[in-house]
């Protein structure tokens, strides 16, 4: 993910976009809790969500709760980029994405093998265990799924210059 973000602000590419495929590329890689590879509900269903943020613009957009979209990310840029709100959930969001040309695909995407193992491990103990079940989380330290930050020479350029007295 490192390595494809890097190229992308060396060739001058704004941060929103690399951060929006850097999320991508972590929603299609089943090792990660996002997208391809989620956690299952206590339904054994996938819940997704995902939200982007531009520090230069202040604007962000997010959707939760979805079920049908590969990448949660993009939908949540639309959401951003095309829409007055800054939060859809659910089938209102899926439906939002579907008409700006997302494709709708099957929930049994997002399960793994390994995904599917923990659920059954979780019903059976009692309690959720992830791929850090050694020593306890530190519930301050808990921070969600995965994430993305980037900052491209606009950024820089922008940044407030001491002024000269």
């Amino acid at each position: 993910m490192l390595k494809p973000g890097r190229k992308m602000l060396e060739a001058g590419e704004s941060a929103l976009d690399v951060v929006t495929e850097a999320v991508r590329l972590l929603e299609e890689c089943p090792l990660f809790n996002a997208g391809i590879g989620a956690v299952f509900t206590r339904d054994e269903t996938h819940e997704l969500d995902a939200c982007v943020m531009d520090g230069n613009t202040l604007k962000a957009g997010a959707v939760a709760g979805v079920s049908h979209l590969r990448n949660p990310v993009l939908a949540a840029r639309l959401v951003m980029e095309q829409s007055p709100h800054v939060m859809m959930i659910g089938e209102g969001a899926e439906n939002f994405a579907f008409a700006r040309g997302m494709e709708r695909v099957s929930p049994e995407i997002f399960s793994t093998p390994l995904r599917y193992e923990q659920l059954l491990a979780a019903r059976k103990e009692g309690a959720t265990v992830l791929d850090h079940s050694g020593a306890p989380l530190d519930e301050k330290q808990k921070m969600g799924t995965v994430g993305a930050v980037a900052l491209d020479l606009d950024a820089i350029w922008r940044q407030p210059r001491p002024q000269a007295e």
